[in-house]
C-alpha cells in the first residue's frame, strides 16, 4: 500500500477486472530432417512461405546420399505441402551425416563447396560454403565498382579503402594517409591527384545451386554491395563474409564466407579477384549431401534427428512437430528410432503433438505393424502416402517420372494449421481436403478402414465428387480418454494458455483473495471458449467448473506454498459415426 504522511488528496489507479488469459497459438509447426543446404546445429527463424524456405534450405531438387543414392527431397516437398494446405508459420532444424571420403573419417567441411581466389597453387583466399550440401554448389560473381574520386571523396573514404588510376593503386591507412604497395605516399590535393583516379569498391553476388552465372539460384541470389579490400574497412570482404558472423541472422542467411589468407593485402586481393576485367565468376564445387540421416549419435560431426529436435526444443511457440521423410529410411532401425524420438520430444515438451508417417508403399498389414509398435497420446499416424505431380518432370523426357509419392505429414501439418485458423483447435482436423494431391498411393477401402481406424491409423481417402480428404482423427493412444487428436490438442491449448497467463500468481499471498482472482480469471477464459463452441453444454455450469478454495487445498498444502486449482471441461468430441435412423410410418400415426 502507498504510504501517506501528509494531508491531501491522493489518486490511485486500480483494476476491478480479473486478469485475462490469452490463448496461445496452436498452428506453429516444426520440421526436422535433411535438406539441400542450410544451417546446422540451430533452428531457423520463423519461416512464413515456401520461397523463404527455399532461400534458406534449398529447393525441391533430389538429395544424393552416400554419393550415389538419389532420394526425393521430402523436407522441401513437405514444406511446400504445408504452406499449400494452409500452414502459416514453420520452423526448421536440419539433420546431416557426413559421408566418408576415400574410406577415411568424414567431417562436415569435407562435404562443403568452395572455390579458390587466385592462381592455382597461389590462392590468397577461398569462397567457402558455410554449411555442407550439394545445394551450395553454385557461383559467386565479383564485380569491381569504380567511382570518380576527388579530394573530398578520398578524405571521406573509410580506412581500408582502395583507390586506383590506371595500373597504380593506393590504400588508405588509419591515419588518413594514402600509400601504394611499396609504401610511397599519395598527396591528396587538387594539384597532385592523378588523372582519372577512382574509388574502388566490391560487389558480391552469391547464387547457390546455380551451375553458372545465368542459371537460377535456389531461393534467389544474395547480393552484398560496397565491400572494401583493406584492413580496417567497415565492410571489408573477409569481415562482411565472416566465418563466424556476430549475428544469428547473418549465419542463417549467408550461404558463403570468405576465407582470406593471412598474408593477403588489399593489393593482392584486388589482383586475385580481378585478374582480367571488372567481373569474375567463381564456381563452387565439392558440396555433398552426405549420408542418410540417423536417429541419434554421439559424434559431434553428425547432426541427428535428436540433435535437430533438441534445437527445436528451445522455441516455445511450436505446437506441431514432424519429420517428413523419416519413414523412407532404408534402415528400419533408424526409422523406428526417429519415430520414437519425435514421440519422446512431443511428450517431454508437453505442449506439442507429433505427426507420424507410415513407410512408403506398405499394405494394411504393415501399417498395423507400425501402429502396434507405438502408444502415445501425443502423436497421430497417417496412411498412405500422397501422390503429387513431379515438378521436375518434362513433357519430352519420359525417363523422369510424372508423379511423385510423398509422406502425408507435410500435408497433414498444413491441414492442422488451416483447421485451427478457420475453425479452432477444438475441431477435429479431419474431413478436410488434401490440397495438391493427385491421388493417394493406395486407395483405402471402407472395409480396410474398418480395420485401421479402431487401431488409431488415420486414413487418407478419395471420394467421388468430394476429392481427396483426411478421413481420420485419432491419436495412437490406447487410452480412450485421449482417443481423438482434437481432444489432445485442445487440452494442450488450454493447459499452455493457462500456464503462460497465470505466472503473475507465483509468490502472491496464498489466501482467499488470490483464490478468487484465479477463479475469476480462468472462468472468464473458459466462458469465452464455451461461447465459441469449443465446450459441450447448454450453460456454462454444464460446460466447465473452476474450484480454488479450501475444498481443493489442505493446511499442509498452504504450509508448503501450494495453491491448487481444479478445472473441469466438457470438451466437444467429433461426430465420427453419423447415424440416421429411418423407418416407415403410417399416414395416421
Amino acid at each position: 500500500m502507498p504510504e501517506y504522511l501528509a494531508p491531501g488528496v491522493f489518486v490511485e489507479e486500480t483494476s476491478f477486472r480479473p486478469k485475462s488469459i490469452q490463448g496461445v497459438g496452436t498452428s506453429t509447426t516444426a520440421f526436422a530432417g535433411p535438406t539441400r543446404k542450410g544451417p546446422l546445429g540451430l533452428a531457423s527463424d520463423v519461416i512464413t512461405s515456401f520461397p523463404e524456405f527455399e532461400r534458406l534450405y534449398g529447393g525441391l531438387g533430389d538429395l544424393v546420399l552416400g554419393g550415389n543414392t538419389r532420394r526425393t527431397n521430402h523436407m522441401a516437398h513437405g514444406a511446400k505441402a504445408f504452406f499449400d494446405n494452409g500452414g502459416a508459420r514453420l520452423y526448421v532444424a536440419r539433420t546431416f551425416t557426413p559421408r566418408a571420403i576415400n574410406g577415411g573419417a568424414a567431417t562436415q567441411d569435407a562435404n562443403s563447396a568452395d572455390a579458390g581466389v587466385g592462381d592455382a597453387g597461389a590462392e590468397i583466399g577461398f569462397f567457402r560454403a558455410r554449411f555442407p550440401g550439394a545445394g551450395l554448389n553454385g557461383v559467386v560473381i565479383a564485380y569491381l565498382k569504380a567511382a570518380p574520386a576527388a579530394v573530398d571523396t578520398l578524405n571521406a573514404a573509410p580506412t581500408g579503402s582502395l583507390a586506383g588510376a590506371g595500373d597504380a593503386f593506393w590504400l588508405k591507412a588509419a591515419d588518413g594517409s594514402w600509400a601504394d604497395a611499396a609504401g610511397d605516399a599519395l598527396q591528396v590535393t587538387e594539384a597532385t591527384l592523378p588523372d582519372g583516379i577512382q574509388l574502388l569498391t566490391l560487389n558480391i553476388e552469391m547464387r547457390p545451386g546455380a551451375a553458372n552465372r545465368d542459371a537460377d539460384a535456389e531461393g534467389g541470389p544474395v547480393v552484398y554491395e560496397r565491400l572494401g579490400f583493406g584492413p580496417g574497412h567497415p565492410r571489408r570482404l573477409a569481415d562482411a563474409l565472416a566465418h563466424h558472423p556476430t549475428s544469428r541472422g547473418q549465419r542463417l542467411a549467408q550461404p558463403y564466407w570468405f576465407d582470406q589468407d593471412d598474408t593477403a593485402t588489399a593489393f593482392t586481393l584486388r589482383a586475385a579477384l580481378f585478374p582480367s576485367g571488372a567481373e569474375t565468376v567463381f564456381i563452387l564445387t565439392g558440396g555433398d549431401d552426405g549420408a542418410e540421416s540417423v536417429a541419434s549419435d554421439n559424434n559431434n560431426q553428425i547432426v541427428s534427428y535428436e540433435d535437430a529436435l533438441a534445437a527445436l526444443g528451445e522455441i516455445e511457440d511450436i505446437a506441431i512437430v514432424a519429420a517428413p521423410g523419416h519413414s523412407a529410411a532404408a534402415d528400419p532401425v533408424q526409422f523406428r528410432g526417429t519415430r520414437n524420438a519425435l514421440i519422446t520430444h512431443a511428450r517431454n515438451m508437453r505442449y506439442r503433438v507429433a505427426v507420424l508417417d507410415t513407410p512408403e508403399g506398405v499394405g494394411v498389414g504393415d501399417a498395423r505393424e507400425v501402429r502396434g509398435q507405438i502408444d502415445s497420446t501425443y502423436a497421430a499416424l497417417y496412411y498412405p502416402w500422397v501422390v503429387v505431380p513431379n515438378p521436375a518432370a518434362r513433357p519430352t523426357d519420359d525417363t523422369i517420372p510424372k508423379e511423385l509419392a510423398l509422406p502425408p505429414s507435410g500435408f497433414v501439418c498444413g491441414i492442422y494449421a488451416r483447421n485451427d485458423i478457420t475453425r479452432g483447435v477444438w475441431k477435429a482436423p479431419a474431413n478436410e481436403v488434401v490440397q495438391g494431391a493427385l491421388r493417394f498411393e493406395r486407395e483405402v477401402t471402407r472395409g480396410e478402414q474398418e480395420v485401421l481406424n479402431p487401431e488409431g491409423i488415420n486414413c487418407l481417402r478419395s471420394f467421388f465428387g468430394r476429392g481427396h480428404r483426411v478421413w481420420g482423427a485419432r491419436t495412437v493412444s490406447s487410452d480412450p480418454e485421449w482417443m481423438y487428436v482434437n481432444v489432445r490438442r485442445y487440452f494442450i491449448y488450454l493447459e499452455h494458455s493457462i500456464d503462460r497467463s497465470t505466472q503473475w500468481a507465483v509468490f502472491e499471498p496464498n489466501g482467499p483473495r488470490l483464490w478468487s482472482n484465479i477463479t475469476d480469471t480462468v472462468s472468464s477464459f473458459l466462458f469465452a471458449e464455451w461461447r465459441s463452441g469449443a465446450l459441450l453444454g447448454a450453460s456454462p455450469d454444464e460446460a466447465y467448473f473452476v474450484r480454488c478454495d479450501r475444498s481443493t487445498m489442505t493446511q499442509a498444502d498452504l504450509d508448503n506454498g501450494r495453491l491448487i486449482c481444479e478445472i473441469g471441461v466438457a470438451v466437444v468430441k467429433p461426430a465420427e459415426f453419423v447415424i440416421f435412423r429411418i423407418g416407415q410410418k403410417t399416414a395416421d400415426a
